[in-house]
Formats: C-alpha cells, structure tokens, sequence
C-alpha cells in the first residue's frame, strides 16, 4: 500500500467507526424506523391471513362440508402473522438495548 493511504488509514477507519456508531443509535429512534416498523409489521400480519383464506377457499372448492376451510385458513394465518410480528418485534426490541 503507498506510505499516503497508509497515513491516512487510521482517520479513514475512526471515522467510519464513527457513522456506524452514529447510525446505529439514531436507527431506532427515528420516525422513519417507526414508520418501517409498522409497514413491515403490517405486512407481515398480512401476507399470512391472506394466504391462508386463499388455501381455505381453494379447500372449500375441494371438499364442501360443515367446517368452513375459508374462515379456519384466515384465522390460521392471521394467527400465524401475529406470532411471527411479535417474535420479530421482540428481536428488534431486544436488539435495541
């Protein structure tokens, strides 16, 4: 490595040390973290009950009967989504501290 990079490398590497440390701090405090947050939680609530029905009704179309397959696979996803938001919710928070 030339002698001037070599010089320089220390102020290059305390810096950047310094944004890191920077935007580590300021990631969970912003509002536009918390905006994330919520659309991630949001969807991944979503994706899951929306799957779901989708399965329940096709298994409706299959095999008509008294259990409603459309309202279990909604509730099933659904139930699902919560699960998975809340364990990543807890991983966030927990990463925080």
């Amino acid at each position: 490595m030339p002698k001037k990079h070599q010089e320089h490398l220390p102020e290059i590497i305390h810096r950047k040390v310094d944004q890191r440390l920077k935007a580590d701090k300021e990631k969970h405090g912003s509002l536009f973290f918390g905006l994330g947050m919520f659309g991630t939680v949001g969807w991944t609530i979503a994706i899951p009950t929306v799957l779901g029905t989708l399965l329940g009704r096709w298994l409706d179309g299959l095999h008509q009967g008294q259990i409603s397959w459309t309202l279990s696979g909604l509730l099933i996803g659904m139930a699902a989504g919560c699960l998975v938001a809340w364990r990543w919710i807890n991983r966030e928070g927990g990463a925080k501290k």
